[in-house]
């Protein structure tokens, strides 16, 4: 319970630079597309949130099927019109609807809300989740490395220092969550 409420918090804290970046940067200069990035990474932070959180979230199952579905069908042809810097976000929100919908529903120990964090059973086809799992490690140490060298980062322009910190966090969290769900 202490490890679902410190990883809730940990991406809870992940909420606030995407919110600052939708605020601050101007995105008539930067592109529509570095706005429909930053949204996205908002989205699935909350998602995040609401499987971790012991609570579970006040939007059903369901609903964040609906969303994610949205989500990874926009960059999914975003990407296939040749943005190849959607193709995480594409992934992303594929993977997170994979853990939504793998996850278990045949006891309502949860009801209808999504929570990952009381599950006492394994996701459905936990290849998947290795798989994704292990493309999310890979992002997140490469990342992580990207935001250590810091120069790189800083170079490439407004806000992407903290874009940067909140897929690596995103990556490791994503990757530990599908890893932790699949074995």
């Amino acid at each position: 319970m202490v490890v679902d409420w410190a990883l809730t918090a940990v991406f809870a804290v992940l909420a606030l630079p995407c919110v600052l970046r939708l605020v601050r940067l101007d995105y008539v200069r930067l592109g529509h597309g570095v706005r429909h990035g930053d949204l996205a990474e908002l989205l699935l932070v909350v998602a995040m949130v609401a499987m971790l959180s012991p609570v579970g979230g006040p939007i059903p199952a369901a609903g964040w099927q609906a969303v994610l579905v949205l989500t990874a069908g926009w960059f999914a042809v975003a990407w296939w019109r040749g943005r190849p810097g959607c193709a995480h976000h594409a992934l992303s929100a594929a993977a997170m609807l994979y853990m939504v919908t793998a996850m278990p529903h045949a006891g309502m120990a949860h009801g209808p809300w999504l929570t990952m964090a009381t599950m006492d059973a394994r996701l459905a086809l936990p290849l998947v989740a290795v798989a994704a799992a292990g493309y999310f490690v890979v992002d997140a140490a490469r990342t992580g490395v990207l935001v250590v060298r810091g120069s790189a980062v800083a170079a490439a322009g407004p806000g992407q220092a903290s874009r940067a910190v909140c897929r690596a966090v995103m990556g490791a969290g994503m990757g530990y969550l599908l890893l932790a769900s699949a074995l």
